[in-house]
């Protein structure tokens, strides 16, 4: 290839000024400048059954509760709104910390005190995708989740399946 390139460059009656390889390299790196990614996780269409969004109401106001249901069928009640950045779309990583409990008080999961955990949104449960962009940056929400928006009919680690889920959650940054 370089000697193609060298001839050619003689009959052209051209100097060549830079040696193939250099130039090979820089038209690499001219294209390799970012580029936009698709966002590979989709909206979740679901929304709690009648059953269970009675349910967890029959629970909140059982424990004097106050909270806004959402369509999708979780209660929720932002704490502090934040001012920061909001999330873009579920490919936004967001740092938060939090505490997941039973309404009977057990806790199953939390970020130890003064730590946080970082994740993109879509990567996490239903609930969460849909509760989280409602407040920003520096925002504190609670989540009333029900099953079907939480981990389903299936046990996951220390939660038994359909279970109803609380969660404390600080947001403290969102890119």
């Amino acid at each position: 290839m370089f000697k193609f390139y060298t001839l050619y460059l003689r009959k052209l009656n051209l100097k060549m000024k830079f040696p193939v390889p250099v130039l090979l390299f820089l038209v690499a790196l001219a294209s390799c400048g970012k580029t936009d990614t698709v966002c590979p996780y989709n909206d979740s269409n679901v929304v709690a059954p009648a059953t269970e969004i009675a349910n967890l109401s029959d629970s909140l106001a059982k424990y004097n509760i106050n909270a806004d249901q959402a369509a999708s069928g979780f209660f929720y009640k932002v704490n502090s709104q934040g001012s920061g950045a909001s999330v873009v779309n579920l490919c936004s990583i967001v740092t938060v910390s939090y505490k997941g409990m039973f309404f009977n008080g057990k806790i199953f999961d939390s970020t130890a005190s003064n730590q946080t955990a970082s994740f993109q949104l879509g990567e996490v449960i239903t609930g969460w995708q849909k509760a989280i962009p409602l407040v920003n940056k520096g925002g504190d929400i609670d989540l009333y989740v029900p099953p079907s928006l939480g981990y389903g009919a299936n046990a996951y680690r220390d939660i038994p399946g359909n279970s109803y889920l609380i969660f404390n959650v600080h947001v403290s940054d969102i890119q």
